[in-house]
């Protein structure tokens, strides 16, 4: 089975929703930028809600001087968009889910491979999250306060997560992994 590997960038104050200028992809210092392709080393696919994968194939395919290696990841996995309007996804290797998206992912985690990456896409995220489907949650924290915006987790979502590794950096960005509790535990919550 594989897990669902959820990595969201989000202020100081809980907002994933970036309302205000406080993210951007090509600036990651060098240790950030190593623990981000240690972890998508992890992953042979990612899913995405219809807007983040808009605005991640309006951005990384043309990008030409990436340093970073995201491009060249991203144009290689296999990618799965959930929308119900999308009749043409327009970048390689990627897939449509117009489907029940909760159902269409526990298919995916039950397939063969490595890990999948579920990123931005919020309101997906709330889906997955609440259908008990996320098996580690890997959180980059900007040193910014927006005040307002999305939260990671939906409203009345209670579950026991374990640390499993706490890093930080020069730039004030810090990085958690946490593993989700068991479904024994998220019920006990």
């Amino acid at each position: 089975m594989r897990s669902l590997i959820l990595t969201q960038n989000m202020t100081a104050d809980g907002s994933v929703e970036m309302l205000d200028d406080w993210f951007d992809p090509s600036e990651q210092d060098p240790e950030m930028l190593e623990l981000t392709q240690r972890d998508s080393a992890e992953c042979d696919a990612i899913v995405l809600g219809r807007q983040t994968f808009e605005d991640f194939r309006g951005y990384w395919p043309q990008q030409s001087d990436d340093t970073t290696g995201i491009t060249d990841e991203l144009n290689a996995l296999a990618k799965y968009v959930v929308s119900t309007t999308m009749t043409d996804p327009g970048w390689q290797n990627s897939t449509i889910i117009d489907t029940d998206p909760v159902a269409a992912v526990r298919e995916l985690t039950q397939r063969s491979g490595r890990s999948i990456s579920l990123t931005g896409s919020i309101t997906l995220s709330h889906t997955l999250i609440a259908a008990g489907l996320v098996d580690e949650y890997c959180l980059w924290t900007y040193p910014y306060v927006q005040g307002r915006g999305r939260r990671l987790f939906p409203d009345g979502h209670r579950e026991r997560l374990r640390l499993t590794e706490h890093r930080s950096f020069a730039t004030g960005v810090t990085y958690t992994r946490w593993s989700s509790a068991t479904p024994l535990e998220r019920n006990e919550s």
